[in-house]
């Protein structure tokens, strides 16, 4: 399994985030789906070693994140959602800063296949702070994925985009998702109709569904993703 979680639980205070989950990703394209507060990015904080769990497992690519961090993050590149980049840098200089950061030698050649991946050919050599919202989502992308690692988590990667941007972004995840693992979340339904070969939903912390879309529309006689998820959220279902 490129992502194997066992038993996983945080706890802020008197306040159960995430509570005795267990799930797991291979290649393809994972939709990792819940509400506001439901537990998604402390899950996603928790397997990219950002935080510690309170209690379970969790392992990237067969390394445990609190005993191999080093390892998980040479296998794992993370898009947060608030996509922090340095605006004054150049495309490329903030390619080649991101490879100095992994150790990576000689990574000339890496940061030109990343870019033309991305779609980032024209805009190499402007300043981030000078691109449309699109580019530096294609920016974080990058550099998410510059070190070429198996796994990648991408947090409401398309959030904002226009409709022509947004195909961009929703095809590159595509292309992804035929050589790597790829966890998805997002609000936006029909992105993940469109991409993700799987879906989990959480909820107040539990994992509430966990299935194929083809799965979950045979489960809940032919409804839309979005009326499955609000179900499922709000207690009108049960899987």
């Amino acid at each position: 399994m490129s992502i194997l979680v066992e038993s996983l639980t945080k706890v802020y205070g008197t306040q159960k985030a995430v509570d005795d989950i267990s799930f797991s990703a291979n290649q393809g394209v994972l939709g990792f789906l819940g509400p506001n507060g439901a537990g998604k990015s402390t899950t996603m904080k928790i397997i990219t070693t950002f935080i510690p769990q309170t209690a379970g497992k969790v392992s990237v690519c067969g390394y445990d994140v609190n005993l191999q961090q080093q390892e998980v993050k040479r296998n794992i590149g993370y898009l947060p959602e608030s996509n922090p980049l340095y605006l004054d840098m150049y495309v490329k200089e903030s390619m080649a800063f991101i490879a100095s950061v992994h150790r990576m030698k000689s990574p000339g050649k890496r940061i030109d296949e990343i870019i033309e991946q991305t779609g980032l050919g024209p805009e190499q050599h402007k300043k981030i702070g000078q691109l449309s919202k699109g580019y530096r989502q294609r920016v974080g992308l990058a550099q998410a994925m510059i070190h070429d690692p198996q796994v990648l988590i991408m947090d409401e990667p398309t959030s904002g985009l226009d409709p022509n941007q947004l195909i961009g972004i929703r095809q590159l995840i595509l292309d992804l998702g035929k050589t790597k693992t790829v966890i998805l979340s997002t609000h936006i339904m029909q992105e993940v109709e469109a991409v993700c070969d799987h879906v989990i939903i959480i909820n107040k912390g539990k994992i509430v569904a966990d299935d194929t879309l083809s799965g979950l529309r045979d489960k809940n006689q032919g409804k839309t993703l979005e009326n499955i998820f609000i179900g499922l959220t709000n207690g009108l279902v049960r899987l």
